[in-house]
């Protein structure tokens, strides 16, 4: 990998909270068959998936959250028609149905998505346009692709930070995708995304962190309750405020990431098997609390 490569120090046993129980197992195989369902579902309507309202696209994302058994609590406003750029912070896979219920857009993913079962394929066929981060000479092609989508009156979903962070601290946004958005004169839409559990604060349960496996992360959300998942919408940057990328990406960054306290908290942190999954419990850690 290159050194460049964008990384968090958030890692499963430092900042991820224990969800569920034994007795909580058969409510979260319902869910995960739900989640299962729903997602088959949007694949067998992809090859029609020109002809679907965007109304009824943000209703099948928003169905893929609850059906995980998470909340939507949607604030703001309406993200602008025709060509923009979505950034968000990043935290967990949910991230990704969650922009596309703000508005569907084509979604700039890692390559390794496209070997995720089901969400893999859902990604690859619904026009996404795949990054190879390890690849930094193939970044320049990628702004170019970006920007001639946005011209063309798409809008463009992107996580700046290009790795997943637990929720409680968050990355610096990346500036190159920024310049896609200059150089096509669209708007950027900054969206802000928060989890918490029950009403407390923040929650890292949902995050998708360091070498958590994809399955051991949908367990942990199918298996919580109270999780709500928080999309707020601010004002979209208009074309022309900002003179460049970095600029551009400071602003953004100051939309998304508001109230974030950039800290990780101490935390005893236990996880309990999934039957069938061969998804082992970790050992009970005990985490000094950094700043990143």
């Amino acid at each position: 990998m290159s050194v460049w490569l964008p990384s968090a120090p958030c890692t499963p046993g430092a900042c991820l909270e224990r969800t569920g129980s034994a007795t909580a197992v058969p409510r979260a195989v319902l869910r995960l068959l739900a989640v299962t369902a729903v997602l088959l579902a949007g694949i067998a309507l992809l090859p029609v998936g020109r002809l679907i309202p965007a109304g009824a696209v943000r209703w099948w994302c928003r169905a893929v959250v609850r059906a995980s058994g998470v909340r939507v609590r949607l604030s703001g406003a309406a993200a602008p028609t025709g060509g923009v750029l979505l950034v968000a912070n990043h935290i967990s896979w949910l991230d990704i149905p969650l922009m596309a219920a703000v508005r569907p857009a084509r979604m700039l993913a890692k390559s390794e998505i496209r070997q995720w079962p089901l969400a893999g394929r859902l990604t690859a066929r619904s026009g996404a346009l795949f990054i190879e981060r390890d690849r930094l000479h193939a970044l320049p092609d990628t702004v170019a692709r970006i920007a001639g989508a946005l011209r063309g009156g798409a809008a463009v979903a992107v996580f700046p930070e290009g790795s997943t962070w637990c929720g409680r601290a968050q990355g610096h946004f990346r500036r190159a995708v920024f310049q896609a958005a200059l150089d096509a004169g669209v708007p950027v839409q900054p969206v802000s995304l928060r989890y918490r559990l029950g009403d407390g604060g923040s929650s890292t349960a949902p995050a998708f962190v360091g070498d958590d496996s994809l399955l051991a992360s949908v367990w942990r959300v199918v298996s919580a309750r109270g999780l709500t998942a928080e999309v707020e919408v601010p004002a979209p940057i208009p074309p022309g405020t900002h003179p460049d990328r970095r600029s551009l990406a400071r602003a953004a960054q100051a939309c998304a990431c508001r109230g974030r306290t950039g800290e990780h908290r101490a935390s005893v942190i236990t996880e309990p098997s999934v039957a069938g999954t061969g998804v082992r419990p970790r050992s009970p850690v005990l985490v000094p609390g950094t700043a990143p």
